[in-house]
């Protein structure tokens, strides 16, 4: 039976991280395989699960062997293999699923990236448009649409489980009105119109990320009266007046657009405006090493950085904002709450 090892000593434990490609590449195929989905909730024999994925049960019983080395998936006394609180979720209908996100982490182009990490730390830029010619969205987008595709899904994915925790965060009590800025398909403004009843919301995001906003803000969905759509570049204007501007996850590019975008929402709110944003450290221990991980992916894509509490705050203040408050959301995001002075 195969089980998570203890320790290893430190040749082993370098060994183990040098073949780290083999777990991220373990993790994929189990995901595009369906492994997590055709196993139930009672232990399956590595034929069954060959026979309901299509594969050969030699080799899947490799790769359950290797992923049962890290809890995903346990091999059981009798050779077969039950499911952990971890390898659940992989499953698409977990509602805490982190199939997507596996997905996006490894994609095709992470494989071309990965290796030329050195670059990027040697000049400080992204190593993307030397690859492929172009801005990475513009790649995405034009060249890699099946990526695009995982790259949304993933997105929508993470922001309907944190926009719970969000809406939970934040009290908005006596405000009016909320603007969710780069908010996506607008999962976070939902759940805070849904908490506050008598609150209007407006989503503002790039039109061809806003036209496939959720239904419920959308015309003849049951928030549409209190919700308006508002396609743009959050980077060149803010054209939403709100009592609370709620930013969430975009503060990672160069310095200089988000410098830019937090100047706009100072000059959109005005003295007394709150500003709420919403970020994953990278000083923030108990994620460390997946907030690390993210941001070496950022460097490598876009050029852009996750922060440490104190480039944030510095950023923040920079741009004219008081920090009133730091507080986690949950596990791996932190709420920077935030005023504009009068």
């Amino acid at each position: 039976m195969t089980t998570a090892p203890t320790a290893p000593p430190p040749p082993m434990r370098l060994r183990e991280l040098a073949f780290g490609a083999a777990c991220a590449a373990a993790l994929r195929a189990a995901a595009r395989l369906g492994v997590a989905d055709a196993l139930g909730d009672t232990p399956m024999t590595v034929e069954d699960l060959a026979a309901a994925v299509k594969a050969e049960p030699k080799p899947l019983r490799r790769l359950l062997r290797a992923l049962a080395c890290y809890d995903v998936f346990a091999e059981q006394p009798d050779g077969t293999y039950a499911h952990t609180a971890t390898s659940r979720l992989l499953r698409e209908d977990d509602p805490h699923s982190l199939r997507a996100i596996t997905l996006w982490c490894t994609e095709a182009w992470t494989w071309d990236a990965w290796p030329k990490l050195d670059e990027a730390v040697r000049t400080g830029r992204n190593v993307v448009e030397d690859l492929y010619g172009k801005e990475f969205f513009t790649y995405l987008n034009e060249d890699a649409p099946e990526s695009a595709d995982v790259f949304n899904r993933a997105m929508t994915t993470s922001s309907e489980q944190s926009a719970r925790d969000v809406a939970a965060l934040l009290d908005l009590s006596g405000c009016a009105s909320v603007a969710d800025l780069g908010g996506g398909q607008g999962h976070v403004v939902a759940s805070l119109l849904d908490k506050y009843p008598s609150m209007h919301g407006s989503l503002l995001d790039l039109p061809r990320v806003v036209e496939n906003a959720l239904p419920r803000l959308m015309p003849g969905g049951d928030l549409a009266d209190r919700a308006r759509i508002v396609p743009g570049d959050v980077r060149t204007t803010v054209p939403v007046k709100a009592d609370v501007y709620v930013i969430k996850n975009i503060l990672e590019w160069d310095d200089e657009s988000t410098a830019r975008l937090l100047r706009n929402v100072v000059e959109a709110g005005g003295p007394g405006t709150r500003v709420v944003v919403i970020e994953n450290l990278v000083d923030d221990t108990p994620s460390m090493r997946f907030s690390t991980a993210m941001d070496l992916m950022l460097l490598l894509n876009v050029g852009g950085a996750k922060h440490t509490t104190d480039s944030m705050i510095s950023r923040l203040t920079g741009a004219g904002l008081v920090v009133d408050d730091v507080r986690p959301v949950n596990s791996y995001l932190h709420a920077f709450d935030c005023t504009v002075p009068r």
